[in-house]
């Protein structure tokens, strides 16, 4: 039955891209089919074969140890602050991004990641048929974060045209940077963590060149990159700490607030109609969560969550993800990977300010194109479920 229903969600997924598409006619399919194949073998290979499994395990472990390395730190300073044996979110889920971060710095600065980011956007621009700009820009996104990159490319910020910058967006929109992954493997399995972070990579590219398609010549394909080297290394490690910890308190007061409001509003809701928020949106957004392999009788639920992750954001949803106990394991691992990316409202205006305070007119474009953005995100989400649900 998969092998039908597939097919079919990927089609309607690209017609939805196609439909807002700015040139129909220079949509070039061959990069399209040979990224959908990726996608393919690389779901197989994650979720389904001792290979993946390994390589998840791998990829964990070393993400639980630098967790270890980081709670030393926390205990440090908030030792005592928590009652022996129970459970802060701040303090085990959001802190260890400030060490996270200040690794991110370190590996920056003395050129192991530009030299990695590099290389592997290299090979990426044979797959993705786009420049080397884009390939180095979807890496980056996945390592530094969605303002973050744009830091490292500032140097030709201002002379991108409209259409190469909303790639550069999208990318930044559809992947999530490493020093949150660590938070969200202590919230979801990590090997849908993994297969997300590998899955949109390949669906950013593949998503923007249906609603954005065009050429780059090869006078246009450079790539100039912001030289870490131009901060002493104390004062870039004190910015990258700083950073981190800011991640982490401004995640935190959106989901005090975010969480906060949904009770409100479920509250109300239930008061007035009997029937809370979450499931009134989980009606509306059920047609999503049955395109990309959700079964009818868990639509609802499933499209309270994606609904969820689009208004707040994905951190909200995951910690809410447990509170439904009649999703099976099929459903949940399809939200999961959905779940593994930075589509969301607030995310328009994270870009907008990021890109804005780097380069005034270049953010007014991309405030323009927002909700095209996002919507083009959203798709990227959608189709990396899709994708998994083949092997679930």
């Amino acid at each position: 039955m998969k092998l039908l229903l597939v097919p079919a969600s990927l089609a309607v997924i690209y017609l939805l891209a196609w439909a807002v598409s700015s040139d129909r006619r220079g949509i070039r399919y061959r990069p399209l089919l040979v990224m959908l194949l990726t996608q393919v073998v690389l779901a197989f290979l994650l979720l389904n074969t001792t290979a993946g499994a390994w390589l998840i395990g791998g990829f964990a472990a070393g993400f639980e140890a630098l967790l270890g390395f980081a709670g030393e730190g926390i205990e440090f300073v908030f030792g005592g602050m928590v009652n022996e044996g129970a459970f802060s979110f701040f303090v085990a889920v959001l802190l260890p991004i400030v060490f996270i971060s200040a690794l991110i710095g370190i590996l920056q600065y003395i050129g192991v990641l530009p030299l990695l980011m590099r290389g592997i956007g290299w090979v990426l621009s044979w797959f993705n048929g786009m420049g080397r700009l884009e390939s180095y820009n979807g890496i980056a996104s996945l390592v530094l974060g969605q303002s973050e990159v744009f830091i490292s490319l500032k140097k030709q910020l201002g002379r991108l045209p409209r259409q190469r910058l909303y790639t550069l967006c999208a990318s930044a929109m559809s992947t999530v940077s490493m020093s949150i992954v660590g938070a969200y493997m202590q919230m979801i399995e990590p090997r849908y963590v993994v297969t997300a972070l590998a899955l949109n990579l390949f669906g950013g590219f593949m998503i923007a060149s249906i609603i954005n398609p065009y050429r780059v010549s090869a006078d246009e394909d450079l790539l100039e990159v912001e030289n870490p080297r131009n901060q002493a290394f104390f004062e870039m490690l004190g910015e990258y700490i700083l950073d981190g910890f800011k991640v982490a308190v401004i995640v935190a007061a959106m989901l005090i607030g975010y969480v906060a409001l949904i009770a409100m509003i479920n509250g109300l809701c239930e008061s007035l109609v009997g029937v809370d928020f979450q499931t009134l949106i989980g009606y509306l957004f059920a047609p999503l969560a049955m395109l990309i392999g959700i079964p009818p009788a868990e639509s609802v639920a499933g499209g309270s969550l994606i609904a969820t992750k689009l208004l707040s954001n994905e951190f909200v949803a995951m910690l809410q993800l447990g509170q439904y106990p009649e999703l099976g394991p099929r459903t949940i691992g399809i939200i999961s990977v959905f779940l593994v990316s930075f589509a969301n409202f607030s995310s328009i205006g994270i870009i907008v300010g990021a890109i804005k305070a780097l380069n005034d007119p270049q953010g007014t474009e991309v405030a323009r194109f927002g909700l095209k953005l996002l919507y083009g995100a959203t798709l990227v989400s959608l189709l990396s479920g899709t994708i998994a649900s083949l092997f679930l």
